[in-house]
């Protein structure tokens, strides 16, 4: 047990977490109100004044976590969130789920009661150590008034994949451990694992502010202006460019394989595509939807070309289509997941797939395109994206028409809503010759905290004049999330447009089953309301409640000029809700429409 004349005060453990924190490399701190949490609030406020990091401040704990994840996604650093005890803390356990099936390096840091209250019925007190059982890749316990900084560095590897083993003790303890770990032998040595959120849990006991003695931050904010991001590469020109080329040359088999881009597959997938002659059917949050080689409306071709399919070779992770997922099941077409390091999304043995970690391997699985395979899908291509422009070129919005126009004005960073908003894109948006960063909550694919997520993604971008950040998404899922709108006065705001597919409820149940029943009478009100869930909300009230800019669009011929101009220019908002009225009723019968349509083509 510590000597107590060798414990620190709550403000002198609290300077250290927040030292510890950035000489580890963390820039970026989102930070809410709170008693217990307050010595780390003091002492953010002092370490944002010297310029070492950024504080964010927000009222609500579930916008706040996912600010923290949107910041992390654009930067690809560990960001820190701290909050109070209680059920603030549990308010983080949405972004935290989404950190742990994504691999985003969210650091919670949340403040607690000291052991003499826990169990006695104080106020704001639970066994919040350990709450996010198995989310974490690592959970610590630090009793009130014991230096905090051994722990978080160990926090720190495991939030970027590194566990940390010392002879027969597992030093990183992941989930289930809530102590403190013992310190490190000298056997100790790092181990790669996954990246991901881990949980400093911290005690502290009155007082809570800082003594007279101790230092005080100069003004109430301060820090960088510019975030010290590492930005996303779109170019391919990776650590892997040296093998690609060999790739280019080997000699392979050739075979009529298709290049699967999930989510997150990176340029890298592009790459060996283009360097096999192979299609790439790449979703739009993989960040490899650009080039030659990719196939824009390959959902509604691959059941054309699925008895001539050979093999399949899949980046990332595929998470948007039934199509694909029949692709995959299908035992006929033998398919190799390429994963060069742990990911985060699933158990080994728990696929079929073949797993293979190197890409000269995957190479010789994959072999080399027949000759004129990729020119019948490119043609097939084509005519498909002729079919659904014809099909939605209408004078009234549809969802298709809106994702490809949004994925055409390419003015920066592209934030995509689950549901209706990606699929859309990933049926419309027609492939350029190079990317744009494109994001997606894609760990657990909620609708749950987009717009918090994508104000961080923003907070993270370095923007060059003139550019933004765009989110498309459905009315439902920015409601869902309509307190991400907030941010105090004197806090950053970043430029970004809101584009909301409005359509007065969810419209994406109507092209799966639910559709299907919709249309029988018995069922029609109980799908409406229960999976439709109608709405009559004012987006031009919700504009001004929160100072927002707000423009209305009800036909495509306006959408691209008001997409082009961004905020008014006397805006000091910086942001804007583009409020896209679209007819929901119709969509089934679309879709359905184009899929035979292109059938018989």
């Amino acid at each position: 047990m510590t000597a107590p004349e060798t414990l620190l005060t709550s403000f002198d453990a609290a300077c250290s977490a927040v030292r510890t924190l950035s000489d580890e490399g963390v820039r970026e701190v989102v930070l809410c109100p709170g008693s217990r949490s307050a010595p780390l609030a003091y002492a953010l406020a002092e370490a944002e004044q010297s310029g070492v990091l950024r504080v964010h401040v927000r009222i609500d704990e579930r916008d706040a976590g996912f600010t923290a994840l949107g910041l992390s996604l654009a930067t690809s650093r560990p960001v820190a969130i701290v909050t109070t005890s209680g059920t603030a803390v549990g308010e983080l356990l949405p972004a935290v789920m989404e950190a742990n099936h994504a691999a985003v390096p969210l650091v919670v840091v949340s403040a607690d009661r000291p052991a003499e209250l826990r169990g006695t019925g104080a106020n704001q007190t639970t066994r919040q150590a350990g709450l996010f059982g198995t989310h974490v890749r690592c959970s610590v316990d630090v009793e009130a008034g014991i230096d905090p900084a051994a722990d978080i560095r160990r926090a720190l590897l495991a939030s970027e994949g590194m566990t940390l083993t010392g002879g027969d003790a597992d030093l990183n303890p992941l989930a289930a451990g809530t102590n403190t770990p013992p310190p490190a032998t000298q056997h100790t040595h790092l181990q790669q694992s996954v990246r991901g959120p881990v949980q400093v849990n911290l005690a502290f006991r009155d007082p809570l502010v800082p003594g007279d003695e101790d230092a005080r931050p100069a003004s109430a904010a301060g820090g960088p202006d510019t975030p010290q991001a590492i930005q996303m590469d779109l170019t391919g020109q990776d650590a892997d460019g040296e093998l690609i080329e060999i790739v280019r040359a080997a000699d392979l088999p050739a075979r009529r394989t298709v290049v699967v881009a999930g989510h997150d597959a990176t340029a890298l997938a592009e790459r060996f595509a283009r360097a096999l002659g192979l299609p790439l059917l790449a979703e739009p949050s993989s960040n490899a939807r650009f080039g030659p080689q990719a196939i824009g409306p390959y959902r509604v071709l691959l059941e054309s070309f699925d008895a001539r399919i050979e093999r399949v070779v899949v980046f990332g992770r595929p998470t948007l289509s039934r199509p694909v997922a029949r692709l995959l099941a299908n035992r006929d077409h033998p398919s190799a997941l390429y994963v060069p390091e742990p990911v985060a999304w699933f158990e080994p043995g728990r696929r079929d797939d073949r797993v293979i970690t190197e890409l000269t391997e995957l190479a010789a699985f994959a072999g080399r395109a027949t000759e004129g395979w990729l020119g019948e899908w490119i043609a097939a291509a084509l005519r498909a994206t002729s079919i659904i422009q014809e099909a939605t070129a209408t004078e009234n919005l549809t969802g298709l028409e809106l994702a490809r126009l949004v994925w055409d004005a390419d003015t920066g960073p592209l934030v995509l809503g689950s549901s209706n908003a990606i699929r859309d894109a990933d049926l419309a948006a027609v492939p350029g010759t190079s990317g744009r960063p494109v994001y997606a909550n894609r760990g657990l694919a909620g609708i749950d905290g987009t717009l918090a997520t994508a104000t961080g993604i923003a907070l993270g971008t370095t923007a060059h004049p003139g550019e933004r950040t765009t989110v498309l998404l459905g009315d439902v899922t920015f409601l869902h999330d309509v307190g991400g709108l907030f941010v105090g006065s004197g806090e950053r705001v970043p430029p970004m447009d809101l584009v909301v597919l409005n359509d007065g409820g969810g419209a994406i149940f109507s092209t799966l089953e639910h559709g299907a029943l919709a249309e029988q009478p018995t069922y029609a009100g109980t799908v409406e309301r229960y999976f439709g869930t109608p709405h009559a909300v004012d987006l031009r009230a919700l504009a001004a409640a929160y100072g927002l800019d707000y423009v209305r669009v009800d036909e495509s011929r306006a959408l691209d000029a008001v997409l082009a101009a961004g905020p008014t220019a006397a805006s000091e908002t910086r942001r804007r809700i583009v409020d896209v009225r679209i007819d929901r009723t119709g969509l089934r019968a679309l879709h359905r429409g184009i899929i035979a349509r292109v059938a018989a083509g």
